[in-house]
């Protein structure tokens, strides 16, 4: 019977997980949509989730990139077929590695630090505080990063193909010889704008995954300190779960019946 039990509880839990993030994304997309954004706390999330997490993005990409490069460079030059490489990086990079490498960093970085910042309020009863001043948590701390995410992922992800790209074309020329003409003229001919296009609504997507999982993960926190640290780490690790799951179905979507 306790096999029984264990799986009703977790079956519970999951329904009251999924029932509470859609009850607050549905609510955070009636407050933006009715406009009712603050602008100066956009901005400074802004900063703080987006520019701030600038430097480990790009870092992570002109990696990411590089070693694309230099696998594809070698194989590519064992078979003669060096025209390819550069089309082998535009195109991993914008189609997947680009904006779910990006949302990964993304909500490793930031989004443990919404859940952090969230629940300790919650602790310090700060939430409690503005609910009884009438305000709504939601539109005071939510929206603001929400809206600030939106913005700044895609940029992001953008920033991210392009030093991947780079990073990979100066390797590609280092180690296979392959000129920065021919592996430009490559990842023209065999990646298309709509792979970026597609790559950034997969970034607005990631977006809203790593925002609604850390507040709630935030608003939920129990237990003072102990329950903070709990909170960050499940925001992050059911983050990147999720990212994995919407990027795969999201492709299958988008490149599924693809004849490329």
């Amino acid at each position: 019977m306790k096999v029984f039990e264990d799986v009703g509880r977790g079956t519970t839990g999951l329904l009251e997980y999924v029932g509470g993030t859609a009850q607050l994304t549905g609510e955070t997309a009636g407050m933006a949509g009715r406009l009712r954004i603050r602008v100066g706390e956009t901005v400074a999330q802004a900063q703080i989730l987006g520019v701030q997490s600038t430097a480990i993005v790009l870092l992570t990409s002109l990696f990411t990139g590089m070693v694309i490069s230099l696998e594809s460079a070698n194989s590519a030059k064992s078979y003669g077929v060096t025209d390819l490489v550069g089309g082998a990086v535009a195109y991993v990079s914008s189609r997947e590695l680009g904006p779910m490498l990006t949302a990964v960093v993304v909500a490793g970085r930031a989004g443990a630090a919404i859940a952090a910042e969230l629940g300790s309020m919650v602790v310090t009863e700060q939430i409690e505080a503005l609910e009884a001043l009438g305000l709504s948590p939601v539109r005071m701390l939510v929206v603001p990063r929400l809206i600030a995410m939106l913005v700044m992922l895609p940029v992001l992800t953008i920033f991210a193909d392009i030093i991947a790209i780079v990073g990979g074309m100066v390797l590609a020329k280092n180690i296979a010889q392959i000129s920065y003409h021919e592996f430009i003229e490559s990842a023209r001919v065999y990646s298309d704008f709509d792979d970026f296009i597609k790559g950034m609504v997969k970034a607005l997507v990631f977006a809203v995954i790593i925002v609604i999982i850390a507040c709630y993960q935030g608003f939920r926190v129990r237990g003072g300190a102990a329950g903070v640290g709990k909170a960050t780490t499940g925001a992050v690790v059911t983050s990147i779960i999720l990212i994995f799951t919407a990027n795969f179905f999201m492709s299958l979507i988008f490149f599924g019946s693809s004849n490329q």
